[in-house]
């Protein structure tokens, strides 16, 4: 007697499995098919060539051929040949159907294969989606800082400039900003520290940014973001302010966090920034154009001494225009040979009275342009070092210099200059192998190392060890040293027994007054006295009168330049004016 209820149970089971919603296949262990739905013909028709679904492994073929050889080396008596399989249909993809089909097969027996195929086309999309969207993410953030990189801000900068200007006068501020010296800090430390010191800046934009000013809206438009956008740049976007006093409250806040020492490896870092600010009434049309702007007040409050913000103007991007220019042409100038060298007399000031027009020289730079003819020295020397082209200014003229000098030797003798001085430059000073530069082009020129002296900046030789050691260096070479501007920079008279230098040149800032202002002799007489002591000699720079030079002269000073003795000349113009003395 037949049990009923099996038969039931049975037909049941075959019903579910012939209106299951996924394709199931089962077949023999060479791929011939013994039942399949109806789902996993229509999944699996699209890849039957001749129409017929009788062979599992020939109807996939072409998009999974390797599912033949799996089951033949699947050994054990039953278990899972594979699971979740993609396959691909490419040109077998019908309009509108499945693109791309699951796959699982189960080892049911020694002599059977249950299969199921599932349409997995909109799984893979949306695997697809969450890849671009990490992608786009990653594309988007700093691998460093882990912060916004300069493609998230323009994005977010385009967003905001395509909205309707505020009705209450509000709006958004964009601010960039560049490290001082940060380039030091690299050399001094390493690339490592200096990419610590990256982050706990980044750390410390966000963290004085947070919680938000009472003067932002953190409601309006997109709020904040704080930015990594070059090497050692960052950026911060403000949006719901009232005006852009707002965001120059929130710039000097930043400022003011950003001064304070940075821990880093035991040391006490301190690291300043400049910043440009750019608010959205003063912006272009697009986000390129905001940020090129900030960056270039950014310039602006660099060479206004760094360390502050200054609000970008229009005017400032036709100034930029115009070193850009100038930075081009002085490229150009120096493949060219537009740079010619000119020398300045330094006398002797002698205590009879009498003055020795042979002490020496100073070698200064000028550019005669094609078009503009001579550019005075004041429109391109800031320009060359903003650029990165100072060192190899300084190096053409240290070369030209030594030539001339070595030539007057021959022309002249006993008449010649007996010193030539040279001006330094930060990059010339950071190069390690400079002082062997030196030493070369004093070799190819038959001079003695005690006839040239090099001269450096005080604000340059008072800023760090690397320029004082780099100076150790030189002086080893036998050159003379000399500190240039002695006044105007960050050392003083007590500190100055701590650089190696054997003249100081007193800044005319002082010396031209040094006939009608008491004060000013005494900081003279002050100067040579403490340099004497330390053995070191002196020079008055930028002497333009008798009174001056007397007054000089009185306060024993060494030595004086100026155009009182003469205007800087061309090296023929030189000789003569030696050989009229």
């Amino acid at each position: 007697m037949i049990d009923t209820n099996k038969v039931d149970a049975y037909e049941a089971l075959v019903q579910f499995l012939y209106r299951a919603p996924i394709g199931l296949v089962q077949a023999g262990l060479d791929g011939t098919v013994d039942m399949l739905n109806p789902m996993s013909s229509s999944l699996l028709m699209p890849l039957a060539r001749d129409g017929s679904l009788d062979n599992l492994f020939t109807v996939l073929q072409d998009v999974a051929p390797q599912l033949r050889a799996m089951t033949a080396d699947f050994a054990a008596p039953s278990g899972v040949v594979c699971e979740g399989l993609r396959v691909q249909l490419g040109d077998a993809a019908a309009p509108g159907g499945p693109q791309v089909l699951s796959l699982s097969v189960l080892k049911l027996d020694g002599a059977r294969l249950m299969a199921t195929v599932t349409d997995a086309t909109a799984e893979v999309q949306r695997e697809q989606e969450r890849l671009a969207r990490r992608l786009r993410s990653q594309a988007r953030t700093d691998a460093l800082t882990r912060m916004p990189n300069r493609e998230a801000v323009l994005e977010q900068l385009q967003q905001m400039l395509g909205r309707a200007p505020l009705a209450d006068g509000g709006g958004f501020a964009l601010m960039f900003m560049n490290c001082d010296r940060f380039r030091q800090v690299n050399d001094a430390l390493g690339q490592a520290a200096g990419d610590r010191l990256l982050v706990q800046i980044g750390d410390r934009i966000r963290a004085t940014l947070r919680p938000p000013s009472d003067r932002i809206d953190p409601h309006a438009g997109a709020g904040q973001m704080a930015a990594r956008v070059g090497a050692d740049e960052f950026a911060v976007v403000l949006d719901g302010l009232r005006s852009r006093g707002d965001a120059e409250r929130v710039a000097a806040r930043l400022l003011d966090a950003l001064a304070r020492p940075h821990a880093l490896d035991g040391q006490d870092i301190v690291i300043r920034l400049s910043m440009g600010l750019v608010w959205s009434a003063d912006a272009g049309e697009s986000a390129g154009e905001m940020l090129r702007d900030a960056s270039i007040a950014m310039v602006e409050a660099k060479r206004a001494g760094g360390a502050r913000c200054i609000a970008f103007e229009t005017a400032m991007r036709e100034r930029a225009a115009r070193r850009a220019d100038i930075e081009s042409d002085l490229r150009q100038a120096l493949v060219e040979d537009q740079l010619f060298v000119v020398y300045q007399p330094v006398v002797g000031l002698r205590p009879d009275g009498a003055t020795d027009h042979a002490a020496g020289v100073e070698a200064l730079v000028r550019w005669r342009h094609p078009v503009r003819g001579v550019v005075p020295p004041i429109e391109f020397i800031q320009v060359a070092e903003e650029s990165g082209l100072i060192g190899a200014l300084g190096d053409f003229v240290l070369r030209s210099a030594c030539r001339d000098f070595a030539a007057w030797q021959r022309d002249l003798g006993e008449r010649a200059p007996r010193l030539l001085a040279v001006n330094l430059s930060r990059a010339q000073l950071a190069e390690p192998g400079w002082p062997a530069v030196v030493r070369d082009v004093l070799a190819q020129n038959g001079m003695r190392p005690d006839q040239l002296q090099l001269e450096v900046t005080e604000s340059l030789a008072a800023q760090d060890q690397q320029v004082q050691q780099r100076l150790h260096e030189l002086k080893a070479i036998g050159v003379t040293l000399a500190l240039d501007d002695f006044g105007t920079g960050y050392s003083s008279l007590s500190s100055l027994h701590q650089l190696p230098v054997d003249t100081v040149k007193i800044d005319r800032s002082f010396v031209c007054q040094a006939d009608t202002s008491h004060h000013h002799r005494v900081l003279i007489e002050a100067t040579v006295k403490v340099a004497q002591s330390l053995g070191m000699s002196t020079v008055a720079e930028g002497i333009e009168t008798e009174a001056q030079a007397a007054a000089v002269r009185a306060q024993s000073c060494a030595k004086g330049q100026g155009y009182l003795f003469s205007r800087p000349l061309a090296s023929p113009d030189l000789l003569d004016w030696l050989t009229t003395r």
